[in-house]
């Protein structure tokens, strides 16, 4: 019997989760939670998932990240890790890889002051790595427990290492926006933007749309859809925009 795109094997698998934190993806947006509103001192997460496919086609496709927060009375810090990788036909077709960590102190209720630095390896998209430093002033607008905003801005430096050859290191303006919102007992909706400027010369702005649905005591579900756009992106990949939606099984302990 002949098979048409025959599905081999699929394995979705999250596991070492220690609460079910909010969605967001480390490598688009990081601003964290108030340290004040913390209900524990850690909170920790991770997730993993492959697909595989044989047949006329043959393809795989494998993710996974980590995410590891500290809380203090007014401290904050993070540290984070993701991965993906596809291939089609024994080729490979997307490689990335990213690794950062964040600090956020508060001043008092409503201002805070941030600093974070991240590392992304994003070949396919131009990047052998793009190393990023930012620091500033962030303000908790909303803090309820319904709805959550907070925005932030400041200076940084990037250094990008091509992958057609050659680098650059440039100054940055930082800015972003975080709204969180509790529908329910157990929905909660997140919108984050952030936007990364050398003042003119290259932007990139990210959004990341998400919704973390609980189904019981360990088990969330995370549904995110994810816009990068650049300006000026590298001439090995000309494309200005790249989208990204992800599901997700969580489990939580």
């Amino acid at each position: 019997m002949k098979a048409y795109n025959k599905l081999s094997a699929v394995l979705l698998l999250s596991a070492g989760a220690f609460c079910h934190q909010a969605l967001a993806d480390n490598a688009v947006f990081t601003s964290m939670d108030d340290p004040s509103t913390a209900k524990k001192p850690f909170e920790g997460s991770a997730a993993a998932g492959y697909l595989a496919q044989t047949g006329n086609t043959t393809s795989s496709s494998l993710t996974a990240q980590t995410n590891m927060t500290w809380y203090q009375s007014s401290m904050a810090y993070s540290l984070w890790g993701n991965a993906a990788n596809t291939s089609s036909n024994d080729e490979r077709s997307s490689e990335t890889y990213n690794i950062g960590g964040r600090s956020r102190y508060n001043l008092n209720s409503y201002d805070y002051l941030f600093g974070q630095a991240s590392w992304l390896s994003d070949r396919f998209n131009g990047y052998d790595s793009r190393d990023v430093l930012t620091a500033g002033y962030g303000r908790q607008i909303l803090n309820g427990p319904v709805h959550s905003l907070r925005a932030e801005f400041g200076p940084g430096v990037r250094y990008d290492d091509f992958h057609d050859g050659g680098h650059e290191t440039k100054a940055l303006g930082y800015g972003a926006i975080s709204y969180q919102w509790q529908l329910t007992d157990t929905t909660k909706f997140v919108q984050g933007v952030s936007v990364l400027s050398s003042f003119g010369e290259d932007t990139t702005v990210n959004s990341e749309t998400g919704l973390q649905v609980a189904i019981n005591s360990h088990f969330a579900l995370k549904l995110a859809y994810n816009v990068t756009w650049n300006n000026n992106p590298p001439e090995s990949a000309p494309d200005r925009t790249d989208t990204k939606t992800s599901v997700m099984l969580s489990y939580a302990m």
